[in-house]
């Protein structure tokens, strides 16, 4: 691309609208997920025992393990919904830019 392009694109409001929209949904999104992430760690830090606890009387499994699970599963979901947004609106976005700057 040549340099006039580049000046263009980044001259276009709509690639300013695609910065402010990815950047505030993946900002948005790492919150979320540090929240459950922290969470979690600080529920192993400081209330261990309850963590601990059997799902139900006389069991194995713990309390701990289907908040770990999802945990793990949470991550996998936001990751998911950032690629199909990316993949929807955050890509018409890419396409209408492209198409103004030929």
């Amino acid at each position: 691309m040549s340099s006039n392009m580049h000046e263009h694109i980044r001259n276009n409001p709509k690639f300013a609208e695609l910065i402010a929209k990815r950047k505030a949904f993946a900002y948005t999104l790492s919150a979320i997920m540090l929240v459950i992430y922290f969470g979690f760690i600080l529920t192993i830090a400081y209330a261990p025992k309850e963590l601990g606890q059997p799902l139900f009387e006389g069991g194995v499994t713990t309390v701990g393990f289907p908040i770990g699970v999802f945990v793990i599963l949470s991550a996998i979901g936001l990751t998911g919904l950032y690629v199909r947004r990316a993949n929807g609106e955050f890509d018409e976005l890419n396409r209408q830019i492209l198409e103004e700057a030929k």
